[in-house]
């Protein structure tokens, strides 16, 4: 008795069509949500650190090309050994991963985990091959690196948290400094309070602090009091409408307000200053 061969059914070109496109949409779909997850970490966090001599932000992620070189040099660094127990330590640069929110691929430092350490020689910023890292900027006029001329960051200290601005003795982030009594200054005052101690406050001086973040690191308190911050997001902009008229630096800074009329139309300015302190009393609003 001849077996008989069962045939498979037939799919109709109609259901075949249908079952591609729907396989075609599952895959641009899943592709959209990939990209948009990609996307999403095209930009870091604006409190994002990077390395020293780093450029602007956005210059800097369009010049890096991911190489992972600066991280390289920062882990394999002569002085990036434990004294204690001489192995070497973590590099203080990071290579940013998925999970990290900073962009995939580039370099960036957490200070409370690792701070900068300000080599001498600044090994991460000359091998990079691409100066998104540039080299001018860590540069002296003596053409010597200067780490001193670091610019990552400005330490930032919250003085509700803070213990020293409590009275309470504490001098971490001041001993940590590398720039000590330069970057971080203790600024003595009388604690009212007890009417006995004083304040030992730190405060950051803008100009010197390089934002290593080892004043970050050192801070005694569970979250850190003192936290080192990008520069554009620490500091204030005054804008185009206020000048330090007395500083020609300041003055480049709005040059692009140049042939604007920035003057004050007041009655009261156009008059000569009159000595009213020793007239008995304040000049009328009309005088």
């Amino acid at each position: 008795m001849s077996k008989e061969v069962k045939k498979k059914p037939q799919i109709s070109e109609r259901r075949r069509f249908f079952t591609t496109v729907a396989h075609n949409v599952g895959l641009s779909v899943m592709g959209g949500l990939l990209w948009a997850g990609y996307s999403a970490k095209a930009k870091s966090s604006p409190l994002t650190l990077r390395p020293p001599a780093a450029l602007d932000e956005e210059d800097f992620l369009k010049t890096c090309i991911k190489c992972g070189l600066c991280s390289e040099a920062c882990l394999n660094r002569d002085s990036n050994i434990d004294k204690e127990t001489g192995k070497q330590r973590p590099a203080t640069l990071k290579i940013a991963k998925a999970e990290d929110n900073v962009t995939i691929g580039t370099p960036f430092f957490t200070p409370r985990d690792i701070p900068c350490y300000m080599c001498e020689d600044i090994p991460c910023v000359p091998v990079c091959p691409t100066e998104a890292l540039d080299v001018t900027k860590v540069t002296n006029k003596a053409g010597k690196l200067d780490p001193t001329m670091m610019d990552m960051g400005l330490a930032v200290v919250d003085i509700n948290s803070c213990i020293a601005y409590w009275g309470i003795q504490c001098d971490a982030c001041y001993r940590a400094c590398p720039l000590m009594d330069t970057a971080i200054k203790l600024v003595y005052s009388r604690n009212s309070r007890t009417g006995k101690h004083a304040f030992l406050k730190p405060e950051v001086d803008m100009q010197t602090c390089t934002g290593c973040g080892m004043c970050e690191q050192a801070c005694v308190t569970e979250k850190a009091a003192i936290h080192v911050l990008p520069r554009e997001v620490a500091l204030g902009k005054p804008g185009d409408h206020y000048v330090k008229g007395w500083d020609t630096k300041d003055q480049q800074r709005v040059k692009n307000r140049v042939g604007k009329d920035v003057t004050t139309h007041d009655k009261r300015s156009a008059k000569e200053a009159t000595d009213y302190l020793n007239q008995g009393g304040l000049l009328d609003e009309d005088e």
